[in-house]
């Protein structure tokens, strides 16, 4: 299977699974993909991830997150940067997410983090996706 962009794969594999009410997802796993399982844990939108120990190396398993009565928490990821076009901003125009509802995930010199972190840090980046 040939990967030109693992994230923009790891976001549809969550995005289906959460369409299809699942509890959880593999999904190949990198450090950038173990680095945005993490932001999205720590936002609230998915309930854990861990790289499964018994399972052949590369795996990373998402575990997804539903309200109450099941409804889904992620509404939807869309990636924004992609391999064939590279969407950066610098630090005073990292846009809002659905009017500040959802987040973006942004690839900075200090690593990934969250559209709101980096405009308190003060860096800019590149904008790997948005979840809302």
């Amino acid at each position: 299977m040939n990967m030109t962009d693992p994230v923009a794969d790891m976001l549809t594999r969550i995005r289906n699974g959460v369409r299809a009410r699942l509890p959880k997802v593999d999904v190949p796993s990198s450090k950038l993909n173990v680095e945005i399982a993490r932001i999205l844990k720590d936002e609230g939108y998915v309930a854990n991830y861990k790289l499964p120990e018994d399972a052949k190396q590369g795996v990373l398993r998402v575990f997804l997150k539903y309200g109450p009565g099941m409804e889904r928490v992620i509404t939807d990821l869309q990636r924004v940067s992609r391999p064939g076009c590279r969407i950066y901003c610098g630090k005073n125009e990292i846009p809002r997410v659905y009017g500040g509802l959802g987040i973006n995930i942004l690839s900075t010199s200090r690593g990934l983090m969250t559209g709101r972190s980096a405009a308190r840090e003060g860096v800019g980046g590149e904008i790997l996706c948005n979840v809302w």
